[in-house]
């Protein structure tokens, strides 16, 4: 998968970061020591790791992957990566 989410609510710089859904990379979401959860209510789960975004972003580079764009959508911060196909 070539394209990548993270994100993290604008008070918690400093973690936890969403880093995938359920259709996400598990080889890439073991890499990030994602845990894969379901908030009640929700019908679908999301992986999230305990450490901040710069620290995700940092992990994510040396498996090749970069930012494209990155942007604010009300509370919550979004980075769009991409990893060219090998």
């Amino acid at each position: 998968m070539p394209y990548m989410l993270i994100s993290t609510q604008i008070r918690l710089e400093t973690g936890p970061t969403n880093v995938g859904d359920e259709y996400s990379d598990p080889v890439v979401m073991n890499y990030l020591g994602a845990r894969k959860t379901t908030m009640l209510g929700n019908n679908f789960s999301e992986y999230h790791v305990d450490e901040p975004p710069r620290l995700v972003l940092d992990k994510l580079e040396r498996i090749g992957f970069r930012v494209l764009t990155m942007t604010g959508v009300g509370q919550t911060l979004v980075w769009c990566l991409h990893k060219d196909k090998e």
